[in-house]
Order: structure tokens, then sequence, then C-alpha cells
């Protein structure tokens, strides 16, 4: 542990200025409207503000630990492989003109004569199974494989489609040109995921579409680049059911660190295995003019709303890489063919509540917890929620200018985006112990001209609205950083979710004394659908004795600002709020780097 602390002291002074000079280049591509909380003192000027809210080797990884969680030991029915006929609200043909549908063809099975359904699980199976192949193609080089990486609740099987290439390491790679991964001892790899939600389909349409287009070699000049790997429907329950919660009815993008479900294990377990530098999250809004037409006097106007990650710790540089080199330019690109976009925003199910939110700062949201994975995470949301096919073409359509600028601009960028994350990482790991560590973040009331169409004539409409930023988070609980944490030996699970979240642990070897506080549980919040149990503590300065076998978590780690955002009770996705941990006896702050003998934990 001594030997690490020196090595990181060591590389601290190269790596800022790298870090510097990096995203500097970033100020020469002014954005339309950059994130307004990143530091300005370690950035170029930026422009006036515009008006926006206040806001290993040789070979690929591969997936060959156990499934995440085996199939329910009683085989359930068949789930129905067409969802229920879905009730369309109803727009004035005003509004309908302005989504018209694109002169385009796809060639997914939902488009097949005389199809009303979508895609279903069988035949999407055998889409992908069919683009199988070797590295000898039209993509000079681009081995094609699908990789089962765990089942759902009913057994559904979940694949991704992988498309890689062997790693060639920079000494080798030195003689014939640029090395592709820099240190990172992997290619770097792009990670995009859909149908998180059931009842969400045009991102798996989409993905089948980018699948092919893959395939066929129309990215060759982004496979040269970086692995992409494709997961086109992350909730095989909820698409066969025509819902968008799992067959458990619950939410699988809010457990991305409880990793409650199956599915969210096999998610976490693929993105431990490939660390993608970009994860490109595809979603659909939910249409209700109805609910917009009562509240507002208008209905929703865009195709497709945008946003990156917005949580407590999240590093300045990262988001600022992810504004302007990929939503920026994106908006830009959707704008330039017709489509219209904003940022990603929602509203309750209260009917009184005319409140407006761009999303949420939860961690365990997907967009968010990728981002404490310290990647650049980016969530598409086109127009489509709860609308059937109305649209589809033009849904789809959207989403494939989504995929192929994050895929062309992380090609652009990659040599970038690796020393990007060398940077960040090293900054993270050197944090430890010292300033504030962010326990919960929440958005900031601001006010804000959404755009929106008048529901009779279709001309756009700007209604000022009550707007929850998450471009300036306000910080709701703090805590100083802690050296780490120590767990009982008793939280085994809690051991292994960390883990499959890629979190380093240590197994202490032998007993000995660690200097921290002890939580006390002082009270606790009802359960939210969204934020989960919450609890309220108080700390207690104390000398542990710290027995064998029991664990160290260490946050001198690059993913240290995720293993806060878990191990701190009071965080919305606390492991001892929701179970994970048995109580806050079973945790601890360390306060002063340990000297134990300790032993990594696989």
């Amino acid at each position: 542990m001594q030997a690490r602390d020196r090595s990181l002291v060591t590389g601290w002074r190269a790596a800022a200025a790298a870090g510097l000079l990096l995203l500097a280049a970033c100020a020469a591509e002014p954005p339309p409207r950059p994130a307004p909380h990143l530091p300005p003192t370690q950035l170029a000027p930026p422009p006036p503000a515009p008006v926006v809210p206040r806001v290993v080797p040789e070979a690929p990884p591969r997936f060959n630990s156990p499934p995440p969680a085996p199939a329910p030991a009683v085989v359930p029915p068949p789930l129905p492989q067409t969802p229920a006929v879905v009730s369309v609200p109803p727009v004035s043909p005003a509004v309908a003109a302005r989504f018209p549908e694109p002169n385009v063809a796809f060639a997914t099975p939902a488009f097949e004569p005389g199809r009303s359904a979508f895609t279903t699980n069988d035949e999407l199976h055998a889409v992908l199974l069919g683009l199988v192949r070797g590295s000898a193609g039209p993509a000079r080089g681009t081995a094609v494989e699908l990789l089962p990486i765990g089942v759902s609740q009913r057994g559904t099987p979940l694949e991704v489609l992988a498309f890689t290439r062997p790693y060639v390491p920079p000494a080798v790679a030195a003689a014939s040109g640029p090395a592709p991964s820099l240190s990172l001892g992997r290619r770097p790899a792009v990670v995009v995921v859909a149908g998180q939600h059931g009842d969400e389909p045009a991102g798996t349409e989409a993905l089948i579409v980018a699948a092919q287009q893959l395939a066929d070699g129309r990215f060759d000049r982004v496979l040269e680049q970086v692995d992409v790997f494709l997961l086109p429907r992350a909730n095989p329950d909820g698409a066969a059911l025509g819902q968008r919660a799992g067959s458990d009815g619950s939410d699988l993008n809010r457990d991305h660190l409880l990793l409650r479900t199956p599915e969210a294990q096999a998610e976490a377990e693929l993105m431990r295995s490939v660390a993608p530098l970009v994860v490109l999250d595809l979603h659909e809004y939910p249409v209700d003019a109805p609910l917009w037409s009562a509240r507002f006097g208008a209905v929703q106007r865009f195709d497709v709303l945008l946003q990156y990650a917005t949580t407590g710790n999240m590093p300045p540089f990262l988001t600022k890489a992810a504004e302007e080199w990929f939503r920026a330019p994106l908006a830009a690109s959707l704008t330039a063919a017709g489509f219209s976009s904003d940022w990603y925003h929602t509203v309750s199910a209260d009917p009184g509540d005319r409140k407006v939110a761009m999303g949420g700062a939860a961690p365990q949201i997907g967009r968010n917890a990728n981002g404490l994975k310290n990647a650049v995470s980016l969530l598409v949301e086109t127009r489509g929620g709860g609308i059937g096919r109305t649209d589809l073409k033009r849904r789809i359509q959207a989403q494939l200018m989504a995929i192929t600028s994050v895929l062309g601009n992380t090609a652009t960028r990659v040599a970038d985006l690796a020393r990007l994350r060398q940077f960040v990482e090293r900054d993270i790991a050197a944090a430890a112990c010292k300033g504030e560590g962010v326990i919960e973040a929440g958005l900031t009331p601001s006010e804000y001209a959404l755009p929106m169409l008048d529901p009779q004539t279709g001309a756009i409409k700007r209604v000022t609205v009550a707007w929850d930023s998450a471009l300036e988070l306000r910080v709701v609980k703090s805590r100083p950083r802690a050296c780490g944490y120590w767990l009982a030996a008793s939280e085994a699970e809690a051991v292994r979710r960390l883990r499959l979240l890629g979190v380093e642990v240590m197994q202490l070897d032998l007993a000995g004394e660690m200097r921290g506080e002890t939580y006390r549980e002082t009270g606790r919040d009802p359960a939210a659908a969204l934020a989960g149990a919450r609890l309220r503590v108080q700390t207690m300065p104390v000398l542990l004795d710290v027995p064998a076998g029991s664990f160290f978590v260490s946050l001198e780690q690059p993913l240290a600002n995720l293993a806060i955002a878990v191990l701190e009770p009071e965080s919305p996705a606390g492991y001892a709020a929701n179970g994970v941990i048995t109580g806050v006896a079973g945790v601890a702050r360390v306060l002063s780097r340990p000297e134990l003998r300790a032993t990594a934990v696989p």
C-alpha cells in the first residue's frame, strides 16, 4: 500500500499537467450550451453565457465469470411475444406534422410486411446470431461475437454483441503506429445499451440497425480505434410484457448500484469487464399530451432529450468532456438534420405539480452510476414512450444519429479520452483522506423558458416553468472524505456487489487497529420509489479493533467516488439503509491509512 502511495504521488504532477493541456483544447470548440458548474479557474474563459437553465492481455476481454444470478428453479410460464395494444394519446394534425416520417427503410423484424409488433426476444437473438463471425470479413479483422452475460428474472438470456479486435501492446504497436489504447491494458471500448425500460422500443430497433452497419463495414474507421459492445435489450422481460419495469415490477434503471436484479448485475459485469471510456444509454421519454396540456397549456416539443452524468462527486473534467466532445456536437447534428432537441427533463405524476426537473442526481440511475465509474456517460431519450409505433421510423433515425455521433466522436477523441481517464483516476485516488465527499446532491431550483407546442396550431410556445437544474447541483449532505471504509467479515454480500461494480476490496490477513468513526442510527425516512430506504446517522470517533477476515475498501482507488455512494449510510444508494449491509454496525469510516497485511478480494 505504501508503494502504491508513492507511485500516485510521483506521477501526480505530470498527470495534472497532461490533464490541463488536454482539456484546454476544449476551449477552442465552445459548445452552444456549456455546463456552467465547471470550475472556471481550471479552464479557458468561457464564451458569454447563453440562455440555458442555470443551472490481457493479447485478446479482448471475455465474460468468463459465472452468470450473476441463476435462473429460477421453477421455470415460470413463457412470456408473451407481442405486447398489448398501446393506447396512443391523441395530438392534433398540426402537432403531428412537426414529426414527419423520414424517407428511410430499416431491415429489422419490426418492419417486415404487415407487421404491427416490435422485434421479439427470439427474433432479436436470431438477428444477432446471424451477424456473428470470425475476424475475416468486410470490416477488416473485426470479430463479431454474441456474448451471454446473464439471464433475466424469467430466464431469458441477456446477450451482448461484441465487435472487437486483438489488443496490441504499446511496445509492439510503436513500430507500426500509435498505440490504440495507451496503457489501459486493453483496447478502448464503447458500450451502447438499450431497452432498460421494456416499453421504450426504438433503442433496440436502432441497435439492430447499428449492429448490421457495424458488421457490414460502415463503421470501419471506428472499429480501427475502439471495440464496440452492444446490449440491445437490457430488460427482455419488460419488452415481452410491454411494460416499463422488469418482471418483478422494479425499475432496472434505478438498480445500478444496489444490484438487486440479475439484469443489473449482468450489466455491471459487462461494465467491469470492458471498462468503457464511453457509455451511451438509449431511452424514450413518455409522450403525454393531455398531461402537459392540462398543466402548461402546451404539449411536448422535442424529438430528442440529451443529458450526461449529473451526480455528487462527478469529476468536472469528465463532465466538460461529456458536454463539449459529445452532447453539444450531437445536438448540433440533430438540428442540422431537422430533429429538435433539448436537455432531458421530466414532470412528476402529481397533476398539481408544475415543476420540471432535469432528471435526477441519484447515483444509482444508469447514467450517473456509469459516470461514477469514470466513463463519459450519455443519455438519449427520443419522443416515443407510450405511443406504440407512432413516428417509429423518426425515433429510430434519431437514435441512429446519436449512435453514429457518439461512435464517431469516440474514435476521433480516443487518445484524449484515454489520457483523460488516466488523469481522472489518479486525481480521484489522490483525494483520499482530504477535503469533502458529497454524500447526497440535489438539483438547483431555477426557471427556464421551455419551448413547447400549442396543442391545436402546433406553433412553438415558450412557457416559463419552475425548473430544477442538474447543471448546478447543490450539496444536500457532505462529510470529510475518509481514507477508506471497514466492513465486517459478515458482509460478504456487500463485498460481492462492490466487486461486481469494480471496486477494489482487501481482506485483512491479521487482526489490527484502525483510527476511524462508527455510525449510530438516529432515524429512518420512508422508502421512496427512486431513493430507496434512507437512514439518518451520527458518527462517533473510535479506535477500531478489526479482526482478521474483515474487509477494507481504500479510497485510494479510481472508483472511490462510487464506493462513497454505496458505503455512506445516508447516501440514496447506501448499502446499510437498503439491506445489503446488515446494519450500520457492519461498516465504519477509516480516517488514517492502515498498516495492515491484506489480500485483494478477487
